[in-house]
């Protein structure tokens, strides 16, 4: 008989809030979280980005001080969501062999890793910390949670770049389907919001340089759109098999219904103009569901606001369902990276919950001819049926991922 995985848990920290159900109301009021940055680095070393989508709530406020200074700023992002994520399924009581763990980040810890080499570099090697490589491992905040959780089932770190989250999600259903583990905690974290991957984004000419109005600067679809906004923060839900949750009488907040993973094998930056693989996704994931394109209602789209990579999703959208209302919750909470395909997932399955599609703000002048529908500053309600969230990352990397009731 096929197992199919459900969520029963959500929790996340990002430039909205601190919670994922003060996440949630934030996002419907169609509110930015995109802010200007205060610290002294933006000035002395003269970058030409100078906002960024800073987390609403500052870990250290939550953690105990002795955890946040033997975890990357990533982690600590993680370690809160998962908290929120396993409490909101009930703190399900179940055995260490059958708990997994899979977290990604496109990154990891970066801020670890540059932080270290100048300390190095100004106070000699007996300053570095010895947790430095523990905290910079891009699979530390697997195993951070894994260690939290006693999860024995497995503890898993993929790492797509911006396609992470989702994929990290992806293989958690692929982990209760193949009877691996009855619960997983899973999703996505990321905080690079640092002077060296500010300018490194910005010399790629990806960041928008608004920086005059910073809470305008994210605007998917919009024909004056000039780049992503870099965010920062966690999501991680619960998945968890049906069978599993139904005998403890856990609330489910979806079905993962399908899954669909894919490669361009085009460029290590910029997608396939073709949005092929975006594509091929996208109808992996509905035929996996046993659904077709006609069955979406509603599609949270990668949407990042770059000139080019939103044309080329649209265009994929369109020609797998032209009728899904789209939103492109980017224009709120910048761009998460490795953390975003996880937070948007959170959206999906609250999207489906409360059939309301959440607002794009800032599409001002929309692209000519979309082949899509994007929603506009308010949420618009949605029928009955899929939702697909889309996420891509630099590599080629394709994830599309269904819910259903």
């Amino acid at each position: 008989m096929a197992i199919t995985p459900v969520i029963t848990g959500i929790g996340t920290i990002n430039p909205l809030a601190g919670t994922a159900p003060e996440t949630w109301q934030t996002l419907l009021t169609g509110t930015s979280g995109i802010t200007t940055l205060q610290e002294e680095w933006v000035e002395r070393f003269e970058l030409p980005v100078t906002f960024a989508g800073q987390a609403a709530v500052d870990p250290a406020s939550v953690l105990p001080g002795p955890q946040v200074r033997k975890m990357d700023r990533s982690s600590q992002f993680a370690v809160i969501a998962a908290h929120e994520a396993y409490a909101d399924a009930g703190s399900p009581e179940v055995d260490g062999e059958r708990l997994g763990v899979v977290v990604a980040s496109g990154i990891g810890g970066i801020r670890t890793i540059l932080n270290a080499w100048d300390t190095l570099l100004t106070k000699g090697v007996r300053r570095v910390l010895p947790m430095t490589v523990p905290m910079l491992m891009p699979n530390s905040s697997a195993a951070q949670i894994s260690v939290r959780y006693g999860a024995k089932a497995g503890a898993h770190a993929p790492t797509s770049a911006c396609a992470s989250g989702a994929e990290a999600i992806a293989w958690a259903a692929r982990m209760i389907r193949d009877g691996e583990a009855d619960v997983v905690i899973a999703g996505g974290t990321e905080a690079a919001i640092h002077p060296m991957p500010l300018a490194a984004f910005s010399r790629m000419q990806a960041l928008s340089k608004r920086n005059d109005d910073p809470q305008a600067a994210s605007r998917p679809y919009d024909v004056d759109r000039d780049g992503f906004v870099m965010g920062e923060g966690a999501g991680i839900l619960i998945v968890e098999s049906e069978e599993h949750a139904a005998a403890r009488g856990a609330r489910v907040y979806a079905r993962l219904v399908g899954v669909g993973m894919s490669a361009d094998a085009y460029d290590v930056a910029p997608p396939d103009p073709s949005g092929a693989g975006q594509e091929r996704a996208m109808r992996l994931a509905l035929e996996d569901a046993d659904l077709t394109g006609s069955d979406v209602v509603h599609i949270n789209a990668h949407a990042t606001s770059t000139p080019t990579g939103d044309g080329i999703e649209a265009a994929a959208i369109g020609r797998v369902s032209r009728d899904a209302i789209v939103c492109g919750t980017k224009s709120m909470t910048g761009h998460l990276l490795g953390g975003a395909g996880a937070l948007e997932s959170i959206f999906s399955v609250l999207a489906l919950r409360d059939r309301l599609a959440p607002p794009t703000i800032n599409l001002d002048n929309p692209e000519p001819d979309l082949p899509v529908r994007v929603t506009g500053r308010i949420p618009e309600e949605i029928g009955v049926g899929a939702v697909v969230n889309n996420a891509f990352g630099f590599g080629g990397h394709n994830v599309a991922l269904v819910f259903t009731d």
